[in-house]
């Protein structure tokens, strides 16, 4: 009993050390330019995919944690996870059951990949507003009207206002990957043990 929930707890321990460290670093002042009027938008699109990727992360890692709970239990519950399992390996050989455990490898697995390609989109929007930032940055740039002292200073503005839409929304990008990934990894080690313990219970019945 002192191990049920296990992913969970850790699912917990590390999202909350992360959404704190997330608030010091906004009392810190760091966070101010990503709600600015030039990166609000994009801030809140890679915010929003974020915090879909680890809602259904948490939801897999519960799934994941109450199918071990059920396996360390061995009660009716983890039979019947695995009824199918078990019909169809009793009749048949090594090579065949082998076959088949990569199959339920490959199934599980695929259950929990949507989670990494979250993941791997927050770099790909963060890069986006890279892009839209040198563009935004580039197009204030006017070689002809350098020599205008009245000029220059719209031209420094935009480009201060492009490299900052470029820098924050791809350390945004960035990070939440960091943080997603980290539970993601959480996840997939609790796949691999769910696996096991599919395998261990249908062989052993």
């Amino acid at each position: 009993m002192a191990h049920r929930y296990l992913l969970v707890m850790r699912y917990a321990l590390i999202n909350i050390a992360a959404a704190g460290l997330a608030v010091a670093a906004w009392m810190q002042g760091w966070l101010a330019g990503l709600f600015e009027p030039n990166t609000v938008i994009l801030s809140a699109i890679i915010l929003a995919v974020f915090v879909y990727g680890l809602a259904l992360c948490g939801g897999r890692i519960w799934q994941t944690s109450v199918a071990l709970n059920d396996f360390k239990e061995g009660g009716k519950a983890a039979a019947a996870r695995v009824a199918n399992y078990m019909a169809s390996a009793r009749t048949k050989n090594a090579e065949s059951r082998a076959i088949q455990i990569n199959t339920l490898r490959l199934k599980l697995s695929h259950r929990i990949q949507i989670v990494r390609t979250i993941a791997n989109l927050l770099v790909f929007l963060g890069l986006i507003g890279t892009v839209i930032g040198f563009i935004i940055a580039l197009s204030g740039v006017n070689a002809q009207a350098v020599s205008q002292a009245d000029s220059v200073a719209t031209m420094v503005a935009t480009l201060i206002q492009g490299m900052s839409i470029a820098l924050y929304t791809t350390l945004l990008g960035a990070v939440l990957n960091v943080w997603l990934n980290i539970n993601y990894r959480v996840l997939s080690t609790g796949t691999v043990n769910l696996i096991s313990e599919i395998v261990r219970f249908g062989e052993s019945k």
